[in-house]
């Protein structure tokens, strides 16, 4: 390793070294060893003082130097020098959740939509380290967001989505989760969930076609109801390994994607940059110096 493969993470702590030689000159070239004692006694006790061995006029500035050296040690260790680490290995969730928004008129003008929206950010809260995206449909899906880590960026994009997100009329689900079952293959996720939010139209053969499929690649299809779920929900759940929810089961939501959900990691074939912060060792160094305040006197 050499000086060209250091960096200084928080490099700002530098700029208190000149103040703190200011300071450790001004300290150092104070007159005597007892400071401003000699101004503040009386010289003739000062005098009876030092008659009974009780001054100390060594002037040793040892002490000093070692408190300064340790102050110093520790700026240098906030400055953050760090190493970098190009071996390190990375890893990806293979879990994945995809929401799938129903934006057809039907759903974004009812009453309830708005209670639907927060449904999907439970939803969104509960993921973890799990990836996740969007998908809306009405008449044809297309993809809100792609699979991210990103769930903030999820939240603000749900957050948006109304009746004029999709601008083609109808309610076509199964083509909402073909494209679904392909984002999850695409993004080689093994053990995924899709969360369809639907009032139910346009649920048939063709949906429940497409729930089987998800089912076969290892996923879990479950559907949040806008109003009162009817049979079709249950098959399809049932088709889709999953569950149907209501608007008002927010939290079991919550539960189903977070205490179910299932953790395969997998390494990147992509390097991370990483940095080793090496400031904690010079910590210990600055000890040194400090032992020299804490050596005992000869008697």
């Amino acid at each position: 390793m050499s000086a060209a493969d250091l960096t200084l993470l928080r490099p700002l702590w530098l700029l208190a070294l000149p103040v703190l030689a200011g300071v450790g000159w001004w300290l150092y070239t104070r007159r005597g060893g007892l400071g401003d004692w000699q101004k503040a006694t009386d010289p003739a006790l000062l005098r009876a003082m030092a008659a009974l061995g009780r001054v100390d006029n060594s002037a040793s500035r040892a002490p000093l130097l070692a408190m300064l050296a340790a102050v110093a040690v520790t700026l240098l260790a906030l400055a953050g020098p760090a190493i970098e680490r190009r071996d390190t290995l990375s890893f990806r969730n293979l879990d994945g959740v995809l929401f799938v928004i129903d934006a057809s008129a039907s759903v974004t003008e009812d009453a309830r939509w708005p209670q639907m929206l927060t449904m999907g950010r439970f939803g969104l809260a509960s993921l973890g380290t799990r990836p996740g995206g969007l998908i809306v449909f009405a008449g044809d899906a297309y993809v809100a967001t792609d699979m991210t880590l990103d769930h903030l960026q999820l939240g603000q994009t749900l957050s948006l989505i109304d009746a004029k997100t999709v601008p083609d009329p109808g309610s076509r689900p199964e083509r909402a989760l073909r494209m679904a079952a392909d984002l999850l293959a695409d993004a080689e996720v093994v053990a995924g969930d899709v969360i369809l939010l639907s009032d139910g139209e346009g649920l048939g053969a063709a949906s429940l076609q497409a729930a089987s499929a998800i089912a076969a690649q290892g996923a879990r299809l479950s559907l949040v109801s806008l109003n009162a779920p009817d049979p079709a929900f249950e098959t399809h759940a049932a088709a889709g390994d999953g569950r149907v929810f209501t608007l008002e089961q927010t939290d079991a939501l919550a539960d189903w994607l977070s205490e179910a959900a299932r953790t395969r990691l997998k390494a990147q074939d992509y390097p991370l940059l990483f940095w080793k912060d090496m400031g904690r060792y010079l910590l210990i160094l600055a000890l040194f110096p400090l032992l020299l305040l804490f050596r005992r006197q000869a008697a």
